[in-house]
């Protein structure tokens, strides 16, 4: 009964010093279980300098290669969920796009759409990516589909996920916020979490402790660098629509159908100008598939680039 006792007694020791830990260390907690995410998906993280920047990045799997780009103020790990399910029969690279997530930010650069879209170019180049797959969410859609205009020979297809760069038909929430109040996709105070989740998923998550905590630091810290990159990428926001015949890769528009930051009526925009397209609706979806729905985006898009015509 002693041995039992004292036996007890360690198991509660470990799990109050564990649930110690858990809230006394959010970041170090936060790492361990992005790092068992990336684990479990088949990634590992990586880096190289491009120019003046260091770009951090998740690379795994193996066979043809897929570069994923993630939107505004997000980082390389929005996507891996997803990626779990592509790392069986595909090559995946997904940078933390140059001033976001570990990648530099540095005040002095520009971070407009001719910079970035340099930088991503020589990070293809540098890491000999030639012939690939690109899809992209929000400001990385955005981002996609303008390297598929100015490197159409690199392209196999390109990925549209609730994409930037066209006007919608119709103003989304978001939108009609941003008239009248400071940027709405910018954390206001550690309070402000549940407004952003909601804005960015239909049925929004339930964070752990140590994620939510680092967010919000994240968050706030980067807030005024966010700041800088909207305003200078902004006056290029729609210039993809008027490009959009040029694109010769083949398409897939996907879109949550209770996307709150772009209305679910950008897709006939991307319909009208794109030549060859296949269109996925997701429903009970918001801004964010591949993170709110994973499994159901991948099947999609993975039975979207299996079929893909040469």
């Amino acid at each position: 009964m002693k041995v039992v006792k004292k036996v007890l007694i360690a198991i509660l020791v470990l799990i109050v010093a564990l649930v110690a830990c858990y809230y006394t260390f959010p970041e170090k907690v936060a790492g361990y279980m992005m790092d068992a995410a990336r684990s479990k998906a088949g990634l590992t993280k990586k880096e190289i300098k491009i120019d003046d920047h260091n770009i951090v990045y998740l690379e795994g799997g193996k066979g043809p290669t897929i570069l994923l780009l993630h939107g505004y103020t997000g980082i390389k790990d929005n996507w891996t969920m997803f990626a779990a399910y592509l790392t069986k029969s595909y090559h995946v690279v997904i940078p933390d796009i140059p001033g976001y997530g570990e990648s530099s930010m540095i005040e002095e650069d520009s971070y407009d759409l001719t910079n970035q879209m340099l930088r991503l170019h020589k990070f293809a180049q540098a890491i000999e990516m030639k012939k690939f797959h690109i899809a992209g969410n929000s400001m990385g859609g955005f981002l996609a589909g303008t390297y598929a205009v100015r490197y159409p020979d690199e392209i196999i297809s390109l990925g549209l996920f609730d994409a930037a760069g066209v006007k919608s038909l119709e103003k989304s929430v978001v939108m009609k916020m941003a008239e009248t109040e400071e940027n709405p996709l910018l954390l206001k105070d550690s309070d402000d979490i549940k407004r952003l989740m909601s804005l960015f998923f239909a049925n929004p998550p339930s964070l752990p402790y140590p994620i939510k905590k680092v967010f919000i630091k994240t968050s706030l810290t980067n807030r005024k660098f966010y700041e800088k990159e909207r305003n200078e990428i902004f006056p290029d926001f729609y210039s993809l629509e008027k490009e959009l015949p040029n694109i010769k890769a083949q398409t897939l528009i996907l879109w949550g159908d209770k996307d709150k930051v772009l209305d679910v009526s950008s897709v006939p925009v991307f319909e009208k100008g794109l030549k060859n397209h296949k269109t996925v609706i997701i429903k009970d979806c918001g801004h964010l598939p591949m993170m709110e729905k994973p499994q159901e985006t991948a099947t999609y898009y993975i039975d979207f680039i299996q079929n893909i015509k040469n």
